[in-house]
């Protein structure tokens, strides 16, 4: 698997909402993912709801061999554009068929959980077993292969998995948000991918020396290092920057050669900008 994926939530309108105002060239910079060696994508029934995965099915039907679509199910919409944790069983159960629908596909290679154990907000108070039954018994039907966790903590990982084989958790991970290290752990020690959503820390990282003076040297930038040193980080790690301009899907594409030319004493400098031994995330088991 080429470890710098892409993330598909830009790809819908403003405020991840609808279809953005040119849907032709949202389905070009997918494509130019698959021409430039992605082969992994992480999308969401809540994104739009749902029209990004259309876009992608639309798109890559059928997804060429050897891409896998990473989808997340558990979470809706409000009709104020609000984002809501819904892990009850009816709803994992409906998004894991509109999702099969709207990608145009008879499985899915990866499907999601999403949970609330790294990001404490409106949701729904449902024991994880229930939730994740579903998914136990629609990968048992053949509708999904591999079942993943987004928003875990190192609790609810361990909960999962006396249930069913986790093949990927995504929590946030970045330069400045560390709060997922626990859970990377775990995922290393267990063979695990791990997918760190918000890899450039939302843009925020631009005026850092650790990150300009490497960029410099390397003619890369500060966004090219930052997923670079996640490359790095881990070999467990799977990166998935989002973009919908052609170019800087190039660059983000590009930082797997970065992190190849980064020296250690770089990626010492980078990791120190976080203290790990202090990161942790509000947990909810």
């Amino acid at each position: 698997m080429n470890r710098v994926g892409y993330g598909a939530m830009r790809l819908a309108g403003p405020k991840v909402w609808g279809f953005p105002e040119n849907p032709e060239s949202a389905r070009q910079v997918l494509r130019l993912a698959v021409e430039l060696g992605v082969d992994f994508f992480d999308t969401a029934n809540a994104y739009g709801p749902r029209t990004v995965n259309q876009l992608i099915g639309q798109a890559l039907r059928p997804p060429p061999e050897g891409v896998i679509v990473g989808n997340k199910v558990g979470a809706e919409r409000g009709p104020d554009q609000s984002w809501i944790v819904d892990g009850r069983p009816e709803t994992v159960r409906r998004q894991v068929h509109e999702a099969l629908t709207d990608m145009g596909t008879q499985a899915s290679e990866l499907t999601y959980l999403r949970l609330v154990g790294d990001t404490p907000g409106v949701h729904q108070h449902i024991p994880l077993e229930e939730s994740l039954g579903v998914l136990v018994e629609l990968r048992d039907k053949g509708l999904i292969r591999r079942i993943g966790l987004s928003g875990a903590s190192p609790q609810m990982l361990a909960r999962a998995q006396q249930m069913t084989p986790i093949a990927a958790v995504q929590n946030r991970f970045n330069l400045l948000d560390r709060s997922g290290v626990q859970v990377l752990a775990d995922c290393e020690a267990q063979g695990i991918l791990f997918i760190p959503y918000f890899p450039l820390a939302a843009g925020r990282l631009s005026s850092y020396h650790e990150l300009t003076g490497p960029a410099e040297r390397l003619h890369a930038t500060p966004a090219q290092v930052a997923l670079a040193w996640l490359l790095r980080r881990s070999p467990s790690m799977v990166v998935i920057p989002g973009t919908s301009n052609p170019e800087h899907l190039r660059a983000n594409v590009a930082a797997a050669e970065v992190a190849e030319h980064l020296t250690e004493v770089e990626v010492t400098r980078l990791t120190e900008l976080v203290d790990e031994s202090k990161a942790s995330l509000d947990q909810v088991t």
